[in-house]
């Protein structure tokens, strides 16, 4: 009985030490600057866009798959949107998802990696200055980045998202955001 408690206390101690070097979990946040693409013209009145600086915080995994690949899931609230303007009306959209975006992680040496992968985004708020909530639900993005390890735990992130899908049901938008972050593993 004694063997096979020991045995068992190996194997989890064993698997406790492969799975530390398999998956890292941590947290990142840091500064949107998002835009949105494409016409414009809200019922039928043409606005000039400009971009709005907001914030992305959240979870993030690092799956080692092999030496110089890794598989990066994510959970973030990031907020996106834009601000509009013409002759007489001016007002910011700022919208709100929790995103999760898979990066795919190249590793190009120990420190330095670039990335790329979908991320699918579900609105949680929409903040206008005006009365109109008029924002679709999902939004599907592609994304491609690099990455900079600082030390074993630290990390810092750049990253463009393309958004693919429509962001509004009234104009013909979709979301643009260049991502600056830094995180930390545990």
């Amino acid at each position: 009985m004694k063997k096979i408690i020991l045995a068992a206390v190996l194997f989890i101690a064993t698997s406790a030490t492969i799975q530390a070097q398999f998956l890292r979990l941590g947290v990142k946040a840091g500064v949107n600057f998002a835009s949105q693409t494409g016409d414009a013209a809200l019922e039928g009145v043409a606005f000039d866009k400009n971009g709005i600086t907001s914030y992305h915080a959240g979870l993030v995994a690092e799956l080692k798959l092999l030496d110089s690949f890794s598989i990066q899931p994510e959970l973030l609230y990031s907020t996106q949107g834009a601000s509009y303007k013409n002759a007489t009306t001016e007002f910011k959209n700022e919208l709100g998802y929790l995103s999760i975006p898979v990066m795919a992680k190249f590793y190009l040496g120990e420190s330095f990696s670039i990335e790329a992968g979908p991320q699918a985004s579900f609105l949680l708020s929409e903040k206008n200055d005006f009365d109109v909530k008029d924002a679709q639900t999902f939004d599907f993005a592609l994304n491609a980045g690099i990455g900079f390890k600082l030390t074993k735990n630290l990390f810092l992130q750049g990253r463009y998202s393309l958004g693919l899908t429509e962001a509004s049901k009234n104009a013909d938008v979709k979301n643009s955001t260049v991502q600056i972050s830094a995180g930390f593993m545990f």
